[in-house]
């Protein structure tokens, strides 16, 4: 799937909005598409009920997410996949179910008819995105940014030049941004590159 012929069909749901204050928090968002839900940075939140009692609400229950997808493995954004036990676990290079590890590289991969990884190096040289063609656009999950906000210069960035060139590969597809602690938005000039 390229970026002009994404599919449209995706539903995105923002499970638990992140913050950075009190604590951090990471955004946890559920993408739905086909026969796939899938849940994006399950990460740090107050309690496991503030993931549990959202996706209870789309009439969901943990059994029935099929993947999750690590952006990177900070715990931040990791700590709460467990919750998950019969999904596929989606990182970097590899797909894990139970004790099986399927490596296979995340550039490309395709999770449905709208949804696919990409590679984003910036925050952690292993930073992936969620690529979800929607009715609405092209809506891209990553922690390039923290939130719209950015910051512009990201202190755990090992290179500052990948994360501007990652930075710049989303703006150039994405119509709807969904961050590592903060709520989705619209990209436009004030957005961070």
């Amino acid at each position: 799937m390229t970026d002009a012929k994404a599919g449209r069909s995706a539903r995105i749901d923002i499970l638990h909005t992140g913050s950075l204050r009190p604590g951090v928090t990471s955004t946890c968002s559920l993408v739905r598409d086909a026969d796939r839900a899938i849940v994006f940075d399950p990460g740090m939140v107050e309690r496991q009920s503030d993931l549990l009692e959202p996706l209870a609400a789309l009439g969901l229950a943990p059994a029935d997410v099929t993947d999750v997808v690590l952006s990177h493995h900070h715990p931040d954004h990791c700590l709460n996949a467990g919750l998950f036990r019969e999904a596929r676990v989606h990182d970097h290079w590899a797909i894990y179910r139970g004790s099986a590890w399927d490596s296979v590289d995340a550039e490309g991969r395709e999770l449905s008819p709208s949804v696919r990884l990409i590679r984003v190096p910036g925050h952690t040289p292993e930073d992936i995105a969620l690529v979800v063609g929607t009715h609405e656009g092209l809506v891209v999950l990553t922690h390039l940014w923290w939130t719209a906000e950015g910051p512009a210069d990201d202190p755990y960035a090992p290179d500052r030049d990948q994360l501007r060139r990652s930075r710049e590969r989303v703006l150039a597809m994405a119509d709807r941004i969904v961050p590592g602690h903060g709520p989705p938005f619209a990209p436009g000039e004030a957005t961070p590159r």
